[in-house]
């Protein structure tokens, strides 16, 4: 007879503790939003979550970081499929670096970006006599949100690259498929999935990115004010409730984003079993 024990405790105090451990640091404090948001009336709560200094931060955030999400789904697979695919000197150096932005503090990398693209800086001096400048602008903030997302896409992707057979595309190659035919119709079938979910998980991050933009952004109201200064911003004068309303709006748009995610990756998973 085969033994049902395993290593870990029984099912119902596991799922005891599951449960426990969502209620403590998941539902309780995201439950908090809606508590506090509670406080303001119907007005109010459109008052504070529709003002034009905070509109003008949404749109700065989600155009930001969608930017950030289709650079990183862009390079990001590019960068795994090099690292999966082909050997060639200070390949591990370079596995390594695309954690860099986990184990990195984020203000450092906003201080290191900002210094960078300056325009007294190594790089925003040079771009500076083309006439662009990426610090203190919309565009630094792109930049420092492909930079901190860049890992969830790459990490994503290698697993999935790497179970993929060689042979397949050598098949689809040898009948006379083209490049783009065996991308399009071998390829992207196969990692699709996994590429929606690591583009979405750094559309994610990107959203709720707040100590390495500070340092690049500028901060100027109506022009490169992110979300998180409203809400930061909104908690150093007090105004508990009004933050938290802001963020309840982030925490419902960032729940929809997942929500349509998951259809999608549903919708790709069918297909694939077609």
């Amino acid at each position: 007879m085969k033994s049902s024990s395993t290593v870990l405790p029984g099912f119902r105090l596991t799922l005891a503790f599951t449960i426990l451990y969502l209620l403590v640091i998941v539902l309780i404090p995201l439950a908090g939003l809606f508590v506090r948001s509670a406080t303001l009336s119907a007005d109010e709560f459109i008052a504070a979550v529709s003002a034009p200094r905070v509109m003008a931060s949404y749109r700065v955030t989600f155009l930001a970081a969608f930017a950030a999400a289709l650079i990183n789904a862009v390079f990001g697979f590019l960068i795994a499929w090099v690292l999966v695919r082909y050997k060639f000197a200070g390949k591990k150096l370079c596995d390594t670096l695309i954690d860099l932005p986990f184990a990195l503090p984020t203000a450092v990398a906003g201080i290191a970006m900002a210094a960078l693209y300056a325009p007294d800086g190594w790089i925003g001096k040079y771009l500076a006599m083309m006439g662009l400048q990426i610090a203190f602008n919309p565009y630094g903030i792109v930049v420092v949100l492909a930079f901190v997302s860049l890992p969830f896409v790459v990490r994503t992707l290698q697993p999935v690259l790497q179970d993929l057979d060689k042979d397949i595309e050598e098949a689809a190659l040898g009948l006379g498929a083209t490049r783009a035919q065996t991308f399009w119709r071998v390829l992207l079938p196969h990692v699709a999935p996994a590429w929606i979910t690591g583009v979405t998980m750094a559309l994610a991050r990107a959203l709720g990115e707040y100590g390495s933009v500070i340092f690049i952004a500028g901060n100027l109201p109506m022009v490169s004010e992110i979300v998180p200064v409203i809400i930061v911003s909104k908690l150093e004068q007090y105004d508990y409730a009004g933050a938290t309303a802001v963020a309840l709006v982030m925490l419902l748009a960032s729940f929809a984003l997942l929500l349509l995610v998951n259809v999608l990756q549903g919708w790709s998973a069918r297909r694939m079993r077609a």
